[in-house]
Formats: structure tokens, C-alpha cells, sequence
């Protein structure tokens, strides 16, 4: 068997964990920083063939590739997180969502402390994986909302850059890392994939923050979908958002066509990935990504 990279073969994996571990792995970021982790810059050139061979026999994955995935989609990413830096890198972490205390108040929590073996130095992770949909704003600009829209884009940047990957700086988490046996200055690294929407019916410029090479996908209201052919669109439940959408069976229109009528009902945004079929395969496969609001969001 040739042996492709996940870059641009992720759809050859079919456990979902693992296919969701190869994007990882290659996946580009949503902003720019200069302490901007990428972790192609440190993976083993084996690394495909790995996953591959994860992909293969799952019962030789780590075990944490092989536990039920999480709902919750900022826990699971970490677990895909956790096996790339301790499976494929071979970096051991020091600490794991270690919380900072001060007089038994919780002032916020370190993702992780690592040992970069490669270049021998103690390493701060701050990881997310995020998706922002563009809504237009004037003068050709744009806000970035989340599903929920009191996330956006420009302001878990500034917390990321500003807040959460300095907080090695502070007395308190200098006592902590202190009391694990962790002295001397730490690297601060930044790790946040994810994908932007663009509206189907409105051009936006990128927003100035974040790499050219970003994933992206498209948006649209619920209103706006009344002529558009949805037969190919399955919806995707978290954690599936990580990685592209793959599966055997035929998509089931009427399935989609509930929930989508359910949108207005719940006044929550949905995604979906639309679907074609891949002969050799025999699988259907994610084509684009759309997500679809209620008329009243992102109020």
C-alpha cells in the first residue's frame, strides 16, 4: 500500500479518532502569533505510516484513541492533543489542566507543561479548536461569531496572546510549577485550528489575524434554504466537527430536512457537511462544510 500524508489523504483513515488525530497533526491555524505552535515542525517523518497502521488495527492505537469520544468538543480535542504530544512526538507532560490558585480562588488553569525533547526546553500549551462564522459589519469589515455568539474571533485572540499564554508570568503559577519541580523561564506556545464560515450570499475579506491557509466553509440562515437541495447534507454532532466527515450509508434527506426545521426551534446553529459519493471508496465523503442559523443570530 502507497503511503500518502494525512494532508491530503485524511479520508483514507476510517476510525474517526484517528482521522480526527491526523488533522490535528496538520491542520492550520486561525491567527497569527509569534508563539504560534505548529506541529509539523516537530513530527517524525513516520508519522503517517503510524497512523496508518493505527488505522488498521485500532487495538494497537493509544489507549486514549480508543476511548468513546466526548461530546464536549474542548475535552476531546485535548485527549487528540495529549496523544500527539506524548504518541507521536514523545514529549512527556508535566502538568495537565493544572489550576492556578491564590487564597482558594481558581484564577484560571495551565492546558499543559511539556518537555520538548526535540529542542530541550519547558514548554506552556495554550490550545482551542474553534469555528467562527463572518457576519458583514460595515465599511467592509467583519465580526467573527462562534455558534455562541458571546465567543468571537478577535476576542479569543487577545485572550489567547494576551492572557492565557502569560500566565506562566504570574507569582501564583510560578508557585505551582515551583512545587512541581519546574524552575526557570517556559516557552509559550499557542495551538488553534478550527475553520472560518463565509456567507453564501456575501463576499468578506479574511480577517487581517489569521493565516491565508485557514479552513474554511459557508453560512447561511435557515430563511435562505428554501430552494436549495439538502439531499447530500448530513448533520454533524460533536466531536465529529474535528476532521472531515466520512460514512457508508446513503444520507438520509428526510433525517436532514428535520433538523433543519428544528433550527428555528432551538435558535442554535447546526453544521453540516455536504456529501458526494466516492467510488473507490464506496463511502460518502465531505465535500464543504455549511453552517446554518436561526433568522435571529448572532443576537
Amino acid at each position: 500500500m502507497t503511503v500518502r500524508t494525512p494532508n491530503n489523504s485524511l479520508l483514507e483513515f476510517r476510525h474517526p479518532a484517528v482521522r480526527h488525530l491526523a488533522w490535528l497533526c496538520s491542520a492550520p491555524q486561525l491567527l497569527f502569533a509569534s508563539a504560534s505552535f505548529q506541529p509539523a515542525d516537530y513530527l517524525p517523518a513516520d508519522y503517517p505510516e503510524r497512523l496508518l497502521a493505527w488505522d488498521q488495527n485500532l487495538d494497537t492505537a493509544p489507549a486514549l484513541l480508543r476511548e468513546p469520544p466526548q461530546r464536549r468538543l474542548g475535552f476531546y480535542f485535548e485527549r487528540l492533543y495529549e496523544v500527539m504530544l506524548t504518541d507521536l512526538l514523545g514529549w512527556p507532560i508535566l502538568l495537565k489542566n493544572a489550576q492556578i490558585q491564590s487564597n482558594g480562588h481558581t484564577l484560571g488553569e495551565l492546558d499543559f507543561v511539556v518537555h520538548n525533547t526535540t529542542e530541550n526546553r519547558i514548554e506552556h500549551h495554550e490550545i482551542a479548536i474553534k469555528y467562527y462564522l463572518g457576519v458583514p459589519n460595515g465599511n467592509d469589515t467583519a465580526l467573527w461569531y462562534g455558534p455562541n455568539a458571546r465567543d468571537r474571533l478577535d476576542l479569543k485572540s487577545d485572550r489567547l496572546i494576551n492572557h492565557q499564554s502569560t500566565r506562566t508570568h504570574q507569582p501564583e503559577t510560578q508557585a505551582l510549577l515551583s512545587d512541581h519541580g519546574i524552575t526557570g523561564p517556559l516557552t509559550a506556545r499557542i495551538f488553534m485550528p478550527g475553520y472560518l464560515f463565509y456567507p453564501l450570499s456575501d463576499y468578506l475579506e479574511p480577517p487581517a489575524e489569521t493565516p491565508t491557509n485557514h479552513l474554511r466553509g459557508w453560512w447561511t440562515y435557515a430563511n435562505d434554504l428554501t430552494t436549495t437541495d439538502t439531499s447530500s447534507w448530513v448533520q454533524l454532532h460533536k466531536p465529529h466537527w474535528v476532521g472531515p466527515w466520512r460514512q457508508f450509508e446513503t444520507p438520509e434527506a428526510d433525517s436532514t430536512e428535520h433538523s433543519l426545521t428544528l433550527i428555528k426551534h432551538d435558535q442554535i446553529p447546526r453544521l453540516y457537511a455536504e456529501l458526494w459519493f466516492d467510488q473507490p471508496t464506496n463511502s460518502w465523503c465531505e465535500k464543504r462544510r455549511i453552517f446554518v442559523a436561526p433568522a435571529e443570530w448572532p443576537i
